[in-house]
């Protein structure tokens, strides 16, 4: 008899237990999705909830956000999730947010974030770039270029121009053993020679640029990186 008060129980509280969870907010709804149950199941249990609060009568699209948490979704499930979604008259699908990437972008991710070593001397007409961050042994002459989606790192003289934060990284500086640009470019800031010039004249110390407050590029010592973007020292502070 006990068994049976067991199973009875427990077939109870799988019935009771949610797989979708409803949040309001100022956008729209925040759908939060369990990522332990059957794909058939979670979209049953959508459709019976947003039948529930749907409105046909309402004019405006009510937007819909997905946090699937470590659901791996194809692209046929996510489509199958905004059909569904879409069913219902006023609402729509804005995004879907999962903590499972693809194996593209993870190597992409990969690229973005990783230091590339070069060693080499980069002459008038060269160009190197790099989606990560650059780290140059060797000189930029006047009329080379280095471009970066990260930070650049010279060890060398930097005479030439250095691009760095291609990828919209506005906190990405420039760092150089020999600091005489023609032109510095952080994000979407730049500054020539002519701007240059007062800062570098008689300076002798490996410098750094970065985008200051005032959203514009300054040089100053390098011993001063580490306060300026602790971030740079994250894998240091891991170990």
């Amino acid at each position: 008899m006990s068994n049976y008060i067991l199973v009875e129980v427990n077939v109870v509280n799988r019935q009771k237990q949610q797989y979708v969870t409803i949040k309001g907010t100022k956008e729209g709804l925040t759908l939060h999705l369990d990522d332990t149950c059957s794909f058939q199941e979670l979209l049953a249990e959508i459709e019976a909830k947003l039948t529930s609060n749907s409105n046909p009568d309402e004019t405006p699209l009510l937007g819909v956000r997905l946090k699937v948490g470590n659901r791996f979704l194809t692209n046929k499930q996510q489509e199958k999730l905004r059909d569904v979604i879409r069913s219902k008259k006023n609402f729509i699908v804005e995004d879907i947010e999962s903590n499972v990437v693809t194996k593209e972008q993870a190597i992409q991710w990969k690229k973005e974030s990783e230091i590339v070593p070069v060693a080499r001397m980069i002459r008038s007409g060269q160009v190197l770039e790099v989606e990560g961050d650059l780290l140059l042994i060797g000189d930029v002459n006047p009329g080379g270029t280095v471009k970066a989606g990260g930070n650049v790192f010279v060890l060398g003289a930097l005479r030439g121009s250095a691009y760095a934060g291609l990828q919209g990284k506005k906190d990405a500086v420039i760092a150089a053993s020999l600091m005489k640009p023609t032109l510095l470019s952080i994000d979407n800031t730049i500054n020539r020679a002519p701007d240059l010039s007062e800062q570098l004249e008689g300076s002798s110390e490996m410098e750094c640029a970065y985008i200051n407050d005032s959203d514009q590029i300054v040089i100053d010592r390098l011993q001063l990186l580490s306060q300026l973007r602790p971030m740079l020292t994250r894998l240091e502070r891991r170990m």
